[in-house]
């Protein structure tokens, strides 16, 4: 629990924290990025270019500030950034350097406004937050068998596969002869990929998308296209350009906290738009080999056929049923129901009370099936979902 004073102080400051937050995070990473270039290689340049990075950044720190003495609340922010962190290998001391600067951006953008009693009631509120990310940070590389000095692992492609007119994917096989790790359905590893273009090495993140095998790792690349707010995806595109048969790469142990419960025997629900099929597609694969008595709907939404990404992994299951929906149809699609996808029209095929939904696409996708969800009187417990790129949904929640 934060003091009285400082929680105090918190709660008169989080309105002006946060109608000036974007200005604050935009000041902090000008700051930091100019004080240590190296760190330039950690974030995701076109969610720089479009701002997403500083929305996401004052939505964590303002949910942290707001709801940190109440932990149910914030674990799953908590739990989402902490595996995001460690698949880029993210290290304590890191946490120095963010907040100086942190607190230098709010003192620089707020000014004579922030005094003492301020500035040491935010200080002490960061340093919650960070510490504990380290502590979650620690237990996921302790349980990897890594550290954030060796989060990176060489793996050769040995297997490319054209996924529609939109996607590719790749099989990886470890070069050191060592079983692949193991991993839930759901989880999602890093790249890292040199882009002489920009003078930087970046990382993005993959969601697996096949189960486990013990031998190899499958990740399915949208070639990600630009527009006005932002650049075409480096990253994507240099993979779907390079990422031949017998090239090699450097890979993260897989993390992610939208993952399957293996554990359990409750029914999924899987729904999905886009490129978000792909963790949907490994969860479906592991009920259909390996939990054949659990009980799956699979949902995924497409423009239509030609950008149905992974559409030949869907084999007959006889614990899944399937709703395939495209919204712009060609005359030769065939899916399940052409136009609109509204869940509600589909409630009886899809709500089940007892089920557990996991839900990854477009950040508009992902809250309309949350809402249409949480109307139809499931749980919000019940909900899960992964977001690709900044976590601007959780801010939302």
């Amino acid at each position: 629990m934060l003091a009285p004073n400082h929680r105090a102080t918190i709660d008169a400051t989080l309105p002006v924290v946060a109608a000036n937050a974007t200005a604050i995070t935009g000041c902090f990473y000008g700051r930091m990025l100019t004080a240590h270039p190296e760190l330039r290689n950690l974030f995701n340049q076109g969610n720089q270019a479009s701002g997403e990075q500083k929305q996401a950044l004052a939505g964590a720190v303002y949910a942290y500030a707001q709801h940190c003495d109440a932990p149910g609340t914030i674990e799953p922010l908590l739990n989402r950034i902490a595996h995001k962190h460690a698949s880029l290998g993210i290290s304590p001391d890191m946490y120095t350097i963010v907040g100086r600067h942190l607190m230098a951006a709010i003192g620089e953008v707020l000014g004579d406004a922030v005094t003492a009693e301020i500035a040491e009631a935010w200080d002490t509120v960061y340093w919650r937050f960070a510490g504990e990310l380290i502590a979650r940070e620690a237990v996921l590389y302790k349980d990897a068998g890594i550290t954030p000095a060796s989060f990176l692992r060489e793996y050769e492609v040995i297997e490319r596969v054209a996924e529609g007119d939109v996607a590719v994917s790749l099989r990886l096989l470890p070069t050191d002869d060592k079983p692949a790790p193991a991993f839930k359905p759901g989880q999602y590893v890093s790249v890292q990929v040199d882009l002489p273009e920009i003078g930087l090495r970046q990382l993005r993140q993959y969601s697996l998308s096949d189960a486990a095998d013990g031998k190899t790792l499958r990740i399915t690349v949208k070639q990600e296209a630009g527009d006005d707010a932002r650049p075409d995806g480096l990253v994507s595109m240099h993979l779907a350009q390079h990422a031949e048969v017998g090239s090699r790469w450097l890979v993260s142990n897989p993390f992610g906290d939208l993952a399957l419960d293996l554990a359990a025997d409750t029914p999924v629900v899987m729904i999905s738009a886009g490129v978000g099929v792909t963790p949907m597609v490994a969860m479906r694969q592991h009920l259909r080999r390996l939990q054949p008595q659990r009980q799956g709907v699979f949902v995924h939404v497409a423009a239509h056929g030609g950008r149905h990404i992974l559409k030949r992994e869907l084999a007959p299951a006889a614990n899944i049923a399937e709703l395939i929906v495209y919204d712009d149809a060609r005359d030769e699609d065939r899916g399940d129901h052409h136009g609109r996808f509204d869940l509600a029209e589909h409630a009886a095929a899809i709500v089940q009370s007892d089920a557990d939904y996991y839900l990854c696409g477009p950040l508009a996708f992902m809250i309309a099936q949350r809402d249409a969800l949480l109307g139809l009187g499931v749980a919000a417990e019940r909900v899960h979902f992964e977001v690709f790129g900044p976590d601007l949904l959780t801010a939302t929640l």
